[in-house]
C-alpha cells in the first residue's frame, strides 16, 4: 500500500468483506440505493435538487471546460447504472475538522463535495472531483475518492483510474498521497459526431 493511503485500500477491502459497503452487483441488477458514510460524511447519488449546485461547485473549482457541458455530463452519468455522481451535503466546523478555516461551515442543504464515477466493465473511472473551496484541505476530497472507490468496487471494479488535465498539476500531489500513480499510458481521444 502506498504511503498516505487512508481509509481506502485494505480498509475498503475489509469493509466490503464485512458487508459495510454495497456488494458487487450482477450485470443487469439495479445498483444499491442509499447513502455511503465515509469519514463521518454521507455521500449519496445525485438528485434533481443537487444538479445546479454540483455544476456550480464544478465551475467554482475550475473543472468545467467549454467543450464539456456539465449538465449533459450529469445527465449521461445518471442515465445508466454503471455511472453516477456522488454528493455530500453541508458540513459544520466540527465535521470539517481541525484543518478547516474558522467560519467555513456550510448550510446542511449545500453540496460541499461531488465526484463522478463510472465503470466500463474493466476499470472504474473517477471524474469531476470537487470540494467546496472553504473545506479543501480537511479530508473531504479524500473521503470523496474513497466513496467513489467504494461505489465502483460495489459494481465489481478491481482497478480505478482517473485523468488529470496536464494544466492541473496542483492536484497531482493529492492523488499521489492517496496511492494513485502515473499509469505510464497516453490517453487518446476523439469526439464522435
Amino acid at each position: 500500500m502506498a504511503p498516505g493511503r487512508i481509509r481506502d485500500g485494505v480498509g475498503l477491502t475489509n469493509a466490503l468483506a464485512a458487508g459495510a459497503l454495497p456488494s458487487p452487483v450482477e450485470p443487469g441488477d439495479a445498483p444499491p440505493v442509499g447513502a455511503l458514510r465515509v469519514g463521518g460524511v454521507d455521500f449519496h447519488e445525485i438528485t434533481d435538487d443537487d444538479v445546479e449546485q454540483v455544476v456550480a461547485l464544478w465551475a467554482e473549482c475550475d473543472l468545467v471546460r467549454p467543450w464539456n457541458d456539465p449538465h449533459r455530463d450529469v445527465a449521461d452519468a445518471r442515465s445508466t447504472p454503471t455511472s453516477t455522481v456522488l454528493v455530500a451535503h453541508g458540513a459544520t466546523d466540527e465535521q470539517a475538522g481541525p484543518g478547516a478555516a474558522a467560519g467555513s461551515a456550510v448550510g446542511p442543504d449545500a453540496v460541499v463535495a461531488a465526484v463522478m464515477a463510472g465503470f466500463d466493465g474493466h476499470r472504474g473511472w473517477i471524474y469531476y472531483l470537487a470540494v467546496a473551496p472553504s473545506l479543501q484541505g480537511t479530508g473531504l476530497g479524500r473521503d470523496a475518492v474513497v466513496a467513489a472507490e467504494a461505489w465502483l468496487a460495489g459494481r465489481g471494479a478491481r482497478k480505478v483510474r482517473l485523468m488529470v488535465r496536464s494544466t492541473s498539476t496542483q492536484v497531482l500531489g493529492f492523488y499521489e498521497r492517496l496511492g494513485y500513480a502515473d499509469a505510464q499510458c497516453t490517453v487518446l481521444g476523439r469526439d464522435l459526431p
